[in-house]
């Protein structure tokens, strides 16, 4: 894989991947070169065995301040083609992130905004520091609040109510609002947020992957499901398929020795 130019990854333990967004000198403003590295990663995170969850997150004083508005400029004078080629480009990297079959935990601190907004949304769990600042500021700047699949993640998260007021006003949410809500799990200072990440992170790390990989499919799977007994059928499916694995024979004996003793 040819070196990042957007992106750091590193593993600040066994089993634990750290992606952080690498342009501190722009609030790590996004751009369709880090689109490209965030599919690419994410691709390698996917398959590789070794990682078993992930922490995202950002350098300097923020997460992602959103897309960078100097390359921003070039949109009106920018063909129609191109422009829906750079959206097509910056869901796809972040469906990527969701689409990880592996936890991703969001450390964010500072600002979150615009599509930094929805890659944070993108993650199955959100840290807060304490100077965490979630926006979705499309609509501050004449776009659509309905961008990279905000639309659909944040009413899922906090609510219809709560995401209509947020994607219609662009107003700002602050750490302790965030946990509040729930768009946040919890929130820590901004001296504690990465070790707290990464704790976290091996917790899940800890246990068997194939298990916590079919817990987040069954999760993400039953959010949307019509009716409780199709999620039963999931749920079930599932765990016969892991009844007989190595992990699940060693644990279960485990803890019937620890009761037996």
């Amino acid at each position: 894989m040819p070196e990042l130019q957007t992106l750091r990854l590193d593993e600040p333990r066994p089993g634990v991947a750290r992606l952080t967004l690498h342009r501190p000198d722009r609030l790590n403003a996004m751009t369709a070169e880090m689109f490209t590295e965030l599919t690419e990663v994410a691709e390698r995170l996917r398959v590789d065995d070794s990682v078993r969850a992930v922490v995202l997150t950002g350098a300097g004083a923020g997460f992602c301040a959103g897309y960078d508005l100097a390359a921003a400029g070039d949109f009106p004078a920018a063909a129609t083609a191109d422009l829906l080629a750079l959206q097509d480009t910056a869901w796809r990297a972040l469906h990527a992130v969701y689409a990880l079959p592996k936890p991703v935990i969001a450390a964010v601190h500072g600002p979150a905004a615009g599509g930094g907004f929805s890659l944070s949304l993108a993650a199955d769990i959100r840290l807060a520091g304490a100077s965490a600042r979630f926006q979705a500021v499309f609509v501050r700047i004449g776009l659509s609040g309905g961008d990279l699949g905000t639309s659909w993640l944040l009413p899922r998260i906090v609510g219809t109510g709560l995401a209509a007021e947020l994607l219609y006003t662009g107003r700002p949410v602050y750490a302790e609002e965030a946990v509040r809500i729930g768009l946040a799990n919890r929130a820590v200072g901004d001296g504690e947020l990465a070790a707290e990440a990464v704790e976290l992170a091996g917790q899940i790390a800890a246990h068997a992957p194939l298990a916590v990989q079919l817990t987040k499919r069954s999760l993400r799977a039953n959010v949307d499901a019509p009716a409780l007994l199709g999620a039963l059928e999931l749920e079930s499916r599932a765990q016969v398929a892991l009844m007989r694995e190595p992990a699940t024979t060693e644990a279960v004996s485990r803890l019937r020795n620890q009761k037996g003793s």
